[in-house]
């Protein structure tokens, strides 16, 4: 698990970029994994120094001393103590909202960007986009359900091993639409990470569409089916032009 290291005491804390400025102070520095580095005093909410995301960050410890250097392009930030108050580490993860707890181990359970995570072990399970958690549990291990659609609504694990959205789609659209290109038909694959309608005659014929996030509602003049999906419809050939 990723970890946010402290760092308080006498500091001089010095900034070049766009604005140049030294300021001394007792502080508090966060470094975050993802070399983010904040400088705050005892006034206001917002830090007197930070960079954020650095492209490097260096950090050196001694028995009484520590120093920063974070650096993204021209912009440099350097930290230099005085006095150590205290210089701990702790774990984190991103926060997310909760969804219940992992059967197993009990821990809770938080949805973040792309992803649901386990906070004390930090086990992932990723989520395809445009994915939903439900509060329904999975029968065969007891973690949450999600929500996703690809050409049909399917609620499954968000365990891709304990329940493989492929298998689902592939049970219901595999074959069953036509290419528009030799008329065999579209096989569901997974190609480069991608889920996608590809010809059967391939490598003859190399059409292939990805399969977009939404539900078919209807048919496309081309022969192909359209989707409902969050920004409108559209034909499973994002070319067409046609919904």
């Amino acid at each position: 698990m990723e970890s946010i290291r402290v760092f308080a005491g006498d500091c001089t804390v010095h900034f070049e970029g766009s604005r140049e400025r030294t300021q001394r102070g007792r502080v508090v520095v966060v470094a975050k994994p993802d070399r983010t580095v904040l400088v705050h005093d005892a006034s206001g909410y917002q830090p007197v120094a930070w960079l954020t995301r650095a492209d490097s960050l260096t950090v050196e410890s001694g028995p009484g001393s520590f120093g920063l250097v974070a650096r993204a392009g021209e912009q440099v930030l350097t930290v230099e103590s005085h006095d150590v108050i205290g210089r701990p580490e702790y774990p984190a993860s991103e926060a997310g909202v909760p969804v219940g707890n992992h059967p197993e181990t009990g821990e809770p359970l938080v949805r973040t960007s792309g992803a649901v995570t386990a906070l004390d072990s930090g086990v992932e399970f990723s989520l395809p986009a445009g994915a939903t958690v439900r509060d329904e549990t999975c029968d065969d291990c007891g973690l949450p359900l999600m929500r996703v659609e690809r050409g049909a609504a399917f609620d499954i694990c968000i365990d891709r091993q304990c329940d493989p959205l492929d298998d689902h789609v592939k049970a219901r659209f595999d074959g069953g639409w036509t290419c528009p290109d030799c008329e065999s038909p579209l096989r569901i694959i997974r190609r480069g990470g991608r889920l996608l309608t590809g010809c059967d005659a391939y490598p003859e014929c190399e059409t292939a569409f990805s399969l977009p996030a939404g539900i078919v509602v209807d048919d496309c003049e081309c022969g192909l089916p359209i989707f409902e999906t969050a920004r409108g419809r559209r034909c499973l050939d994002s070319t067409c032009g046609v919904a």
